[in-house]
């Protein structure tokens, strides 16, 4: 009875895993951003609002303009409900971050096209490995196998780690790569009330939570691997 509340559990919570990182995986809501800058424009020296939203994952980025009145801390309401019909997307597998345009330093603009490569490779080594994974569980269901579901077990536990670097890199991404910094410098020079506002979108956090299904579904598919070697002597 144990061991098959512990097989519907590994299941379950393994099935949830799979579900978020693949969703994680296809979505481009790792990071929002959105740019407000508030510009002299014409003769009359008038000040005119621009807000420009970002948002990114590992298939596409896109970028498109706004007119929202509401402050921009607080402007997830308008990314999932009132977004513009029109926007201006390009692939992101290779391209650097929305932020990190300076292509004249070609060291650090191929550093930053090597640092996304590699987070690509990692994201879908994951996404591959958690789905290997569950071949192996619905291969050792039939079978009552030991061996395969200790083999399952093993490779959700490396899915998480491997999505758990992912995550690791992406933060690390942001916060040390991006150069937002010189960014918002080099917009101030034509634009001196210029800020940007960066969070990470929900994309990001579905990962996390796979991640927390994943290991958990690997550490009980162990278990249950464990269970039946020791009952089958």
């Amino acid at each position: 009875m144990k061991l098959r509340v512990g097989i519907f559990f590994g299941g379950l919570f393994g099935a949830l895993g799979i579900l978020f990182f693949l969703v994680a995986f296809g979505t481009d809501y790792w990071l929002l951003a959105t740019e407000v800058g508030r510009c002299s424009e014409g003769m009359n020296d008038t000040r005119e609002e621009r807000v420009t939203f970002h948002h990114e994952g590992f298939f596409w980025r896109c970028w498109f303009d706004g007119n929202v009145e509401e402050n921009a801390h607080s402007m997830l309401k308008f990314w999932y409900t009132n977004q513009s019909p029109t926007k201006n997307c390009t692939h992101a597998y290779l391209s650097p971050f929305p932020f990190f345009r300076d292509e004249h330093n070609s060291t650090a603009y191929n550093s930053a096209i090597i640092y996304r490569g590699f987070w690509s490779v990692l994201m879908l080594l994951g996404v591959v490995t958690v789905i290997v994974a569950s071949f192996f569980i619905i291969c050792a269901a039939p079978f009552g196998s030991h061996a395969l579901y200790k083999v399952g077990g093993g490779f959700f536990i490396t899915a998480g780690i491997v999505f758990t670097l992912v995550v690791i890199l992406y933060v690390i991404w942001v916060q040390a790569m991006a150069d937002l910094e010189n960014y918002v410098n080099m917009k101030k020079i034509d634009c001196p009330d210029f800020s940007v506002y960066v969070r990470y979108g929900w994309s990001f956090i579905l990962a996390l939570v796979g991640i927390f299904f994943t290991m958990f579904s690997g550490m009980l598919f162990l278990l249950v691997g464990r269970t039946i070697y020791l009952h089958s002597d």
